[in-house]
């Protein structure tokens, strides 16, 4: 094995290690938004990043990327979500092909009760990989990513 194959598969043990700490972390996400709060992971990270915005709403687009998904895969989410009442689409005033998307009153009220349940359970699970040594390293530098809240 060459140098160019040992960096290769330094990084692919790296991508491994990343995918197993995500898989750790998605798993008992899913398992407890579910069980406490009725919710999926990936309709959490869009409620997320929903009220994460001053105005409280994004165009389908800027949903998808921060979701990670497809824009397919945004629209059948958010008819799903629209369904029960947790997010609204609104035109956009400037471009009526553009659309966007916002948390209703008791969406808002669902992400209040969702985000002390996911915090908890990342900061369990991580303080559980920590104790993993293929983890432990990946976990330290992950809690070292966080940038300051001014």
């Amino acid at each position: 094995m060459g140098i160019s194959d040992d960096a290769v598969e330094v990084r692919a043990q790296g991508w491994r290690t990343l995918a197993s700490l995500h898989g750790l972390i998605e798993s008992e996400l899913e398992r407890q938004l579910s069980a406490q709060v009725g919710l999926s992971v990936v309709e959490f990270t869009v409620m997320d990043a929903l009220g994460r915005q001053d105005g409280w709403h994004m165009r389908m687009q800027q949903l998808s990327r921060a979701a990670a998904l497809s824009p397919s895969a945004t629209t059948r989410l958010v008819n799903r979500l629209e369904d029960r009442g947790i997010l609204t689409r609104i035109l956009c005033a400037d471009d009526r092909r553009g659309i966007y998307t916002e948390l209703t009153p008791q969406g808002r009220a669902l992400l209040d009760e969702a985000r002390p349940v996911h915090d908890a359970v990342l900061e369990r699970t991580l303080d559980d990989a920590r104790a993993v040594p293929e983890l432990k390293t990946l976990v330290d530098v992950v809690g070292g990513l966080v940038a300051p809240v001014h």
